[in-house]
């Protein structure tokens, strides 16, 4: 069957972009706060989810939803199972939005909103490619399930469920990542490093917060102090600013001085594509007579974590061949008299090194400021061979629908739901040359390249699965 799909998604233009609208509009954060026995993550993620599954049922789909943390879109049948992995979750909008973040917007030939990008307008593009074959009457020779997962941004409960209950498929991909096709992905760890509780008399650190998720560079920073000279902390605190790459601001409380920084949140797979504003508060800190747990806390942040996205202060450093080099976040900071010092560092890294290797360098520079490691998540890194027909398949067909005859696999730090299976790849959809804005404020997608990848998305299907 010769089918033009790229005229065909072109015709799905307005149905998709107010499905779309729809799913931006559902505010799903993980929310533990508000967790219960119906939405064991919050209401926000089961909701969209369900909402996928809304539209999988409307278009005559067979569908189910696991225990309201997980579920599929069926179409096919067989013994044979190819799987579409996309999640339903957002991370938090954070500040510096130009447009209401759970709001769709369409400006300038691009939508704008929380999850655009990551992962609702991905996830929603191949939905529709998959509808591109049944509404074209074809019949693929296996089962095809697109599965929603509600916790991708934290820890992949909903997705680890599915394959505790389900059989696993025998290959698949994951609509979360860029084009051409991600065939590595490296390992993902993550610390808490805990430091006590004392603190000094000049200068009290009263509180200091910053970060939102272990895999989002932290864009703002705020901390308490208490000081016997207010004007002189301010007055440093405006020198600082003018001789760094951030905004900010101070002021005076009965309760201290709260200081303010602004700098740039990002995916934590790219630390350098931000700007960490908590670690740049700690170096601003540090040149005031702290002492006790709150200064071990400052120097940690300043003198071994900060700039340094490559881990080269504490020894981690490694680079691999193939799969590139070791990347660390340093993604929540906290710190106060009741509760102490916390500092979570999350790392991604290629084959040649490994999570323990990583923590003995993190237990060397935090035990020299009596902080205490430990790791509490991990995952291996991923390879699938690039001669794997899954990885030879996909990468034909963008070469053939995008014209870039040269495209080649990659390997990222970035983590998806691909590598739960064997053979599972991340395949975009966020094309080389675009903006990436994930995990950042303003977080956008272009319409024409969402449409882009419903072509492609649909071809890839036919030819993986019905061909």
């Amino acid at each position: 069957m010769t089918i033009d799909w790229k005229q065909q998604a072109q015709t799905y233009r307005d149905r998709y972009l107010k499905d779309l609208s729809t799913l931006i509009s559902i505010k799903s954060v993980r929310d533990d706060d508000h967790a219960t026995d119906e939405y064991p993550l919050g209401q926000g993620p089961t909701q969209a989810m369900q909402q996928f599954l809304a539209f999988g049922d409307r278009d005559g789909f067979v569908t189910k939803n696991l225990d309201n943390i997980v579920g599929y879109i069926e179409y096919g049948s067989g013994e044979q199972t190819m799987a579409i992995q996309a999640h339903a979750d957002v991370m938090p909008a954070g500040d510096g939005w130009q447009t209401e973040p759970f709001e769709m917007v369409e400006k300038d030939g691009n939508v704008y909103g929380r999850g655009t990008s990551d992962d609702k307008g991905p996830a929603l593009a191949a939905y529709y490619g998959l509808k591109m074959l049944k509404d074209n009457g074809i019949t693929p020779k296996m089962k095809i399930r697109l599965i929603i997962g509600t916790d991708e941004e934290s820890h992949w409960t909903g997705m680890k469920h599915y394959f505790e209950v389900e059989p696993k498929p025998a290959f698949g991909f994951s609509p979360d990542a860029e084009f051409p096709l991600i065939n590595g992905e490296k390992g993902n760890v993550t610390y808490i490093t805990t430091f006590g509780h004392t603190n000094g008399e000049e200068y009290t650190l009263k509180n200091f917060e910053s970060g939102l998720r272990p895999n989002m560079v932290p864009g703002n920073a705020t901390a308490l102090v208490e000081t016997g000279d207010n004007e002189g902390f301010a007055d440093a605190f405006t020198r600082f600013l003018d001789t760094n790459p951030l905004a900010g601001d101070v002021k005076a409380t009965d309760q201290g001085v709260i200081v303010h920084v602004i700098g740039k949140a990002a995916h934590a797979m790219e630390p350098k594509n931000g700007v960490n504003a908590g670690t740049y508060l700690a170096k601003f800190l540090q040149q005031f007579e702290f002492s006790g747990a709150a200064k071990e806390f400052i120097d940690y942040l300043a003198d071994d974590l900060h700039d340094d996205s490559r881990a080269t202060k504490i020894g981690a450093n490694y680079v691999d061949d193939v799969m590139g080099d070791v990347t660390m976040n340093v993604g929540i900071m906290s710190f106060n008299p009741t509760d102490g010092g916390l500092v979570n560092t999350n790392f991604r890294y290629p084959k040649g090194t490994d999570d323990q290797e990583i923590l003995a360098r993190l237990v060397a520079a935090a035990g020299k400021h009596n902080g205490k490691v430990s790791e509490i998540d991990h995952m291996g890194p991923h390879y699938v061979n690039p001669q794997d027909p899954i990885v030879k398949t996909l990468l034909n067909v963008y070469q053939e629908q995008s014209g870039e005859k040269a495209a080649t696999p990659e390997v990222v730090g970035g983590g998806t739901y691909a590598r739960l299976m064997d053979r599972g790849v991340a395949f975009g959809a966020l094309f080389p040359g675009t903006a990436d804005t994930m995990h950042q404020a303003n977080e956008f997608q272009p319409v024409a390249d969402l449409l882009k990848a419903m072509a492609i998305y649909g071809q890839s299907i036919y030819e993986l699965a019905a061909k």
